[in-house]
């Protein structure tokens, strides 16, 4: 058996961590974070200095490596840091605030800002149209929230959905996914969504929905299955793929989750996506990823 992930060095060791992130940073040599100079970078080394300290000679600025990222200004340490995102990379499911406040030893307030953070992190643009070169693209919706129409968390189509969050997610087979919290499944919203994010010679697949329809001519084509006819597949034609993400999108809303409030809901969206996306390399990997979105990134509590 291998060693506790606990135990590596850049999970118990601040220096170690912050030797991490500077090597993904700064794979080439130190760069300010404020003018782009390299040439005259100097760090700053004595009791009076923080750790990880460095001056530009060009713009006489001071920075650190976790200035203009996520972790930027944050008082928890970076080997902490370190260890909630690989946590939440590895979790299929997700892990709640609150058990990572447990497994962390902070307050709850704390570990909440910090999966926030991580989830601003996560949420990359992957480059390219979904599709491209003559792919095959599912697009569907769902629903969630709770309704006195229906149980929480279960696909809803029809008047009851009006009382529901709405989740469209655009499915690559064999690829990418990307999803969107809208405020309503129509025409307009789909078409948004669709046309922009999937190449034009792509193959679109979708259920009966009529939303679809119009925009369905948009690509090289677009086939229905007819689930109001008990129709899942029909040959290529079907939309088992993008159904099979949001069984996984929502199990961890509603086994760890539990309760996402709306103005919160496309960042886990987004959470899922990232682990969807990254789903071929290992956790370790998976989590690199994670910290290299952290960079040019921010997010300050009251955002």
């Amino acid at each position: 058996m291998g060693e506790p992930i606990t135990n590596m060095p850049q999970f118990q060791d601040e220096d170690v961590a912050r030797k991490v992130l500077e090597e993904m940073r700064w794979p080439n040599g130190v760069v300010c974070v404020h003018c782009g100079g390299v040439d005259r970078i100097s760090k700053l080394i004595g009791e009076q200095y923080r750790p990880g300290l460095y001056r530009c000679g060009d713009c006489r600025k001071q920075f650190t490596v976790t200035v203009g990222t996520v972790f930027e200004r944050s008082k928890i340490k970076l080997n902490v840091w370190l260890y909630a995102v690989h946590l939440m990379s590895a979790s299929k499911k997700g892990i709640s605030s609150l058990h990572l406040q447990r497994m962390l030893g902070v307050q709850y307030k704390t570990a909440w800002f910090l999966t926030h953070r991580i989830r601003e992190a996560m949420s990359d643009n992957p480059e390219g149209l979904l599709g491209s070169g003559g792919g095959t693209v599912e697009a569907d919706e769902t629903y969630w929230g709770n309704s006195k129409r229906s149980k929480a968390g279960r696909k809803y189509k029809g008047r009851g959905g009006d009382h529901k969050e709405k989740i469209v997610s655009l499915v690559e087979r064999n690829g990418r996914v990307r999803s969107f919290h809208v405020q309503a499944v129509n025409g307009a919203t789909l078409r948004e969504a669709l046309t922009k994010n999937i190449a034009k010679d792509a193959h679109l697949m979708t259920d009966e929905l009529p939303a679809y329809k119009s925009v369905g001519r948009e690509f090289a084509s677009h086939e229905v299955v007819k689930h109001s006819a008990k129709e899942y597949s029909r040959g290529n034609a079907h939309t088992n793929t993008v159904e099979g993400y949001f069984s996984l999108l929502k199990r961890g809303l509603i086994g760890t989750f539990h309760h996402v409030g709306a103005q919160h809901l496309s960042r886990y969206v987004n959470e899922f996506d990232f682990r969807y996306n990254h789903r071929k390399v290992d956790d370790f990997e998976r989590a690199s990823f994670a910290l290299r979105g952290a960079f040019g990134k921010r997010l300050t509590y009251r955002a």
